[in-house]
């Protein structure tokens, strides 16, 4: 297995557009083995930090099995347009494509009634406030396209520089990071956990009372 720090902006697939991808660079990852490791997850393309890649085939389908059977734990940070009401919880909201002709362009659908819709839950907690803005970790239970950005936005306080479900302008940085994964890897061993540090364009996190200085 290899867990790299994808950076904001570069898409993890081909799309429509063109352009670069992480593709075109899997060929440098192979580290003295004859294949190319393979994605085995998908961030999005404005979404930075920890992607897993299965670096042959048998660690492939390994790591398919835990993230298909949820073993996997996936933690991501989030800075929010607002803040929540609550310390912590829970979001369960279907989410539904709006054309099924667009798979990849979805909506909250809190009934479940759309053509498409999937169950999708995620838990949150909050980190830290500041002024109109909080700091929180985000924990898909499922894995569905675009899960957090309309999960927060669904439930009032969308990601900051998210333009498709929130209300930030075109360009603006997503404030949306894969700050680590937690792996299952071998059964007789502890959990693998790696983490991505905070990206450049994220804020920088307020000092812990021990870290603070005295006047």
């Amino acid at each position: 297995m290899l867990v790299i720090d994808k950076p904001a902006g570069l898409p993890v697939h081909p799309g429509h557009g063109g352009g670069e991808t992480l593709e075109d660079h899997l060929d440098a990852l192979r580290f003295g083995l004859p294949a190319r490791p393979q994605i085995v997850h998908r961030l999005d393309r404005d979404t930075s930090g920890c992607l897993a890649l299965g670096r042959h085939a048998k660690a492939l389908r390994r790591l398919n099995g835990l993230f298909a059977e949820r073993r996997v734990t996936k933690i991501y940070h989030a800075w929010l347009d607002a803040i929540p009401a609550d310390q912590n919880g829970i979001i369960d909201c279907p989410i539904a494509p709006i054309d099924p002709l667009t798979p990849w362009r979805v909506i909250a659908d809190p009934e479940g009634l759309r053509p498409g819709a999937q169950p999708a839950q995620t838990r949150w907690q909050v980190l830290e406030k500041r002024d109109s803005r909080a700091l929180v970790e985000l924990r898909p239970v499922t894995g569905r396209t675009h899960q957090l950005r309309v999960h927060c936005a669904h439930a009032g306080w969308p990601i900051c520089g998210d333009a498709l479900h929130g209300s930030a302008s075109h360009g603006t940085p997503l404030l949306l990071h894969a700050r680590a994964l937690v792996v299952p890897l071998y059964p007789r061993r502890d959990p693998i956990r790696v983490e991505a540090p905070l990206p450049a364009h994220f804020p920088a996190p307020a000092p812990s009372p021990k870290d603070a200085k005295l006047c």
